[in-house]
């Protein structure tokens, strides 16, 4: 019965340390991984579908092809392109 209690502490000693190096050393990597594929995916949106805020970059043959993978996205897309920034936003 001691050496399942004293798994058990290791078990909880050792799950606590992963965490506080993941927290420490990849959680802002983690963050600037998702941030930057928000972006790449916004700027994709923008080049496909830009004729939806009246930047024709593409054909609109190839914008309808792309359409029905992008549907989901178009709503918070229009919103975060026509928001107002400011040097706060750069900070963040």
């Amino acid at each position: 019965m001691p050496e399942e209690k004293e798994s058990g502490g290791l078990r909880r000693l050792g799950l606590g340390a992963r965490d506080f190096l993941y927290g420490m050393a990849g959680h802002d990597m983690t963050r600037f991984a998702l941030k930057t594929r928000g972006s790449m995916e916004h700027l994709f949106i923008l080049i496909t579908m830009g004729d939806l805020l009246g930047v024709p970059i593409l054909p609109p043959y190839y914008s309808l092809r792309l359409l029905p993978y992008v549907v989901p996205q178009i709503s918070t897309w229009k919103r975060r392109m026509l928001r107002e920034r400011d040097l706060t936003d750069a900070l963040a």
